[in-house]
C-alpha cells in the first residue's frame, strides 16, 4: 500500500468537504493557522504524521483511510509480519512502518521507527508537538530524546512515556541508526 502527498491531500479535502466541515474548523482542531492548514490540505507543503493523525481524529476517520484511501476492516486481531507493515515516510530521513494499519477503530497508532544517524551528534534536534501521549521503546541503537528543557540518552530496552503536547524531538546518536517502537495514543 503506497501513497503520495497529492493523493493524501485530495482525500483530506474531499473528506472534509463531504462531512461539511469548514477549513477554519479543521485549522482550529489541528492547532494550525488557517493559511497553513490550507497549504497542507492543498498539498503545497508536506505534513507530519501527527498533523494527519489530528485531521483523522477531527474527521472521525482512521489515519490509514487518509493515507491509503482504504478502510481498515479487521476487528478481532491483526498480524503484521516482519517487514510487512505500511511504510510511512513523513519526516526526512526517518522511516516509519505502521504495525496495525488493517485493524479498525484502533485506540493507539503503533509504529516501528528507524531514525538515521547523521554523523553530527551536536546538531539541533527538530522539535514537534501534537495531541495525545506517546511511548517509545528502544529496540536497537541509541536515541537522544529531548522534551522541553530535558535531554535523555536512551539505549536498547529503555522506554520513555510522555505528553506529546510538550515540545519533543529525537535523533540517533552513538554512531549508528536507532530502531524504536513508537506508540501514539
Amino acid at each position: 500500500m503506497d501513497y503520495n502527498i497529492t493523493d493524501v491531500s485530495l482525500r483530506l479535502k474531499a473528506t472534509r468537504e463531504y462531512l461539511d466541515i469548514g477549513a477554519d474548523t479543521m485549522a482550529e482542531k489541528t492547532n494550525t493557522d488557517l493559511n497553513e492548514y490550507l497549504s497542507l490540505e492543498n498539498g503545497e507543503k508536506d505534513f507530519s504524521l501527527s498533523f494527519l493523525n489530528e485531521c483523522a481524529g477531527a474527521l472521525g476517520v482512521e489515519l490509514i483511510e487518509l493515507l491509503t484511501g482504504r478502510t481498515p476492516t479487521l476487528k478481532k486481531y491483526s498480524v503484521v509480519r516482519n517487514g510487512k507493515g505500511l511504510p510511512i515516510e513523513r519526516r526526512e530521513g526517518f522511516a516509519y512502518t505502521h504495525l496495525a494499519y488493517l485493524f479498525k477503530h484502533k485506540k493507539i497508532e503503533p509504529l516501528m521507527v528507524l531514525a538515521p544517524y547523521d554523523g553530527d551528534e551536536r546538531s539541533e534536534v527538530v522539535m514537534s508537538v501534537h495531541d495525545g501521549q506517546e511511548m517509545d521503546l528502544i529496540i536497537s541503537g541509541k536515541l537522544k530524546f529531548v522534551i522541553g528543557e530535558h535531554e535523555e540518552i536512551l539505549e536498547e530496552g529503555d522506554c520513555v512515556y510522555y505528553d506529546s503536547k510538550t515540545p519533543h524531538g529525537m535523533v540517533a546518536v552513538g554512531g549508528r541508526e536507532c530502531k524504536f517502537l513508537a506508540v501514539l495514543i
